[in-house]
């Protein structure tokens, strides 16, 4: 081989190493959050991951789900980071080793929305337990998402503690979708039923026809919201540092200023609370 043409080649070899290279930076830094619908279709989301993009450099990709969905997608490993709103849920996804800590990040509440005619007269009503008594006793439509979300979850645990068993009692009245907030309310518009909401994705919905709060201000309707690094341990391809880089910037004054500050026609849709013992 000609002295030449070992230097073409060396020089072949450079520009394609110098290519890969060039390749491999360019490559985006990204971590996957499986998250609650309610941070994704509220607007949050929106407002908040361009902030920690453009500090950070990492883009946060969000699978929006139901949190029951959420977790089991944090279980499979196809995720890095699992944001929920199910604090018995999470604490179970920790103690299964899916997770070694959960943090909690804000809250909001849950309202009972229905139809302006309330056929059920519960109308200013602040006992949930008694308003979903008198939906049931009058048969008035319900939706439910019926998706194990953390909105699901909560809606049944109010039945139960109304007392009542909807495996024995539900019938045509209650209608189970197996879809998101959005749908649920679109769902209870068209049908002019009663159906329980979180107050940041109704408050960012605008198809809301003859629906409003019904009920509201019940202590049992408090919404708290967790965050959790899946476990590397369980599943080592997961970002640990760019995930947890993500949980520290939630958790800390800038992110928590960056929750408290995301409003919609000037109401506030999240409280933050990440340093509440037992939050």
């Amino acid at each position: 081989m000609t002295t030449t043409r070992r230097m073409i080649l060396g020089l072949g070899a450079l520009a394609a190493l110098g290519g890969l290279v060039q390749a491999q930076t360019a490559a985006p830094r990204f971590i996957t959050v499986a998250s609650t619908t309610s941070t994704v279709d509220s607007g949050l989301f929106n407002h908040i991951l361009p902030l920690f993009k453009a500090q950070t450099g990492i883009e946060v990709r969000v699978i929006s789900q139901g949190t029951g969905q959420a977790l089991d997608t944090g279980r499979r490993g196809d995720a890095d980071v699992v944001f929920v709103h199910a604090k018995a849920a999470e604490e179970r996804f920790v103690a299964e080793g899916f997770s070694t800590l959960r943090r909690p990040v804000m809250y909001n509440d849950f309202v009972l929305i229905g139809p302006k005619a309330d056929p059920a007269g519960i109308r200013g009503s602040r006992d949930i337990a008694a308003a979903l008594k008198a939906i049931q006793t009058r048969l008035s439509p319900f939706v439910s998402r019926g998706d194990r979300s953390g909105t699901h979850q909560a809606e049944l645990a109010l039945w139960q503690a109304a007392g009542i068993d909807l495996a024995a009692t539900r019938g045509t009245w209650y209608r189970e979708i197996g879809q998101g907030m959005g749908a649920a309310l679109n769902t209870a518009s068209a049908m002019n039923g009663y159906v329980l909401a979180d107050r940041a994705t109704w408050l960012s919905f605008r198809n809301r026809g003859e629906l409003e709060i019904i009920v509201e201000g019940d202590r049992r309707l408090f919404n708290q919201y967790g965050i959790m690094l899946v476990n590397p341990a369980r599943h080592a391809h997961v970002k640990q540092a760019d995930g947890q880089a993500f949980i520290d910037w939630i958790v800390s004054p800038e992110g928590q200023s960056a929750i408290t500050g995301y409003k919609i026609d000037g109401q506030q849709l999240f409280f933050v609370n990440a340093n509440e013992p037992g939050a």
